[in-house]
């Protein structure tokens, strides 16, 4: 996928969002507000939620931070560093910091951190994936 369909694909709040990211099921999902460069959303699953805000005005670097969670606070957040390789394609380094802000959030970031990562990075692999899949449609003025 090109980086501005990895962001349209991230950016993809109608329903069926848990079809690419696992971890956010539509009954927890709640845009709050969505503007051209941002939104705040709450999202999660399996008892889990958290409160983001998306900024990607730069379609190089994309940053999710946590306002709100019932595990997650501090630093927590998403961070995409997307690099147009010349096929076409996008390489993406992400960078996830989970910040536990009571004892459920530290045991959970503590296992994610030492033997999750693993589990995270099929998670992504699927999430990339299904926005290669969905191959979003990208008008001019976005790819300018």
């Amino acid at each position: 996928a090109t980086p501005e369909q990895f962001i349209a694909g991230l950016t993809d709040f109608g329903p069926g969002r848990e079809k690419i990211f696992g971890n956010s099921t539509d009954q927890y999902l709640k845009v709050h507000k969505k503007g051209a460069n941002s939104a705040d959303v709450t999202e999660g699953s399996g008892g889990i939620w958290e409160r983001l805000h998306y900024h990607w005005s730069d379609p190089k670097h994309v940053v999710l931070s946590t306002t709100d969670s019932n595990l997650w606070g501090g630093r927590s957040g998403h961070t995409y560093l997307l690099t147009r390789q010349p096929n076409g394609t996008t390489d993406v380094d992400v960078t996830i910091v989970r910040d536990g802000k009571n004892f459920k959030g530290r045991l959970l970031g503590a296992f994610l951190g030492i033997v999750g990562k693993g589990q995270l990075e099929k998670w992504f692999a699927n999430t990339l994936k299904a926005i290669e899949s969905r191959n979003y449609e990208i008008s001019a003025a976005a790819k300018a």
